[in-house]
């Protein structure tokens, strides 16, 4: 039996979340072909709060480093929503978009980022390396300090 995300993500001291429900009119997945894009998935912690906050100001870049991780790993809880949840599924993290709250002089987003580009990579080995954007806002939706979205490469036939 091939591993799955949320054994993987166990053995790295994590749970894999439910995936959560859209918010508004949009859907959380969308697959055409063997790609999978991920719709922006906040920091929202295990108790349905999200971790919020400004990088900058009220958030370290540390603790957005933390709640980047905790956006990424809510955007592996919709992979595994959208595939068997099976670690093969996945051929290929192909790209994050991570969307930082941040004040107007932050400028270690890419400390933030690395906080769900390194769990990709524990979860995916080499397949979970992928290209980038870190992009600093003015604010996030219910006051998060970090949302992320993802396209995937899904294995054939899965």
């Amino acid at each position: 039996m091939s591993e799955t995300i949320a054994t993987k993500l166990s053995s790295l001291g994590y749970k894999l979340p439910a995936a959560s429900a859209p918010a508004a009119n949009y859907v959380s997945t969308v697959r055409t072909g063997n790609l999978l894009s991920i719709s922006g998935q906040i920091s929202r912690n295990d108790d349905g709060t999200a971790f919020s906050g400004t990088v900058g100001a009220s958030v370290t870049a540390e603790e957005g480093r933390k709640a980047a991780e905790i956006a990424a790993i809510n955007v592996l809880s919709q992979i595994a929503g959208a595939t068997d949840g099976s670690l093969a599924a996945v051929s290929r993290i192909v790209r994050l978009g991570v969307f930082i709250a941040a004040t107007p002089d932050f400028n270690r987003h890419s400390e933030v980022a690395n906080g769900a580009s390194d769990l990709f990579v524990a979860v995916f080995g080499d397949a979970g390396r992928h290209s980038r954007a870190a992009i600093g806002v003015s604010s996030l939706p219910v006051g998060a300090a970090v949302e992320i979205d993802a396209l995937v490469e899904l294995a054939e036939g899965v």
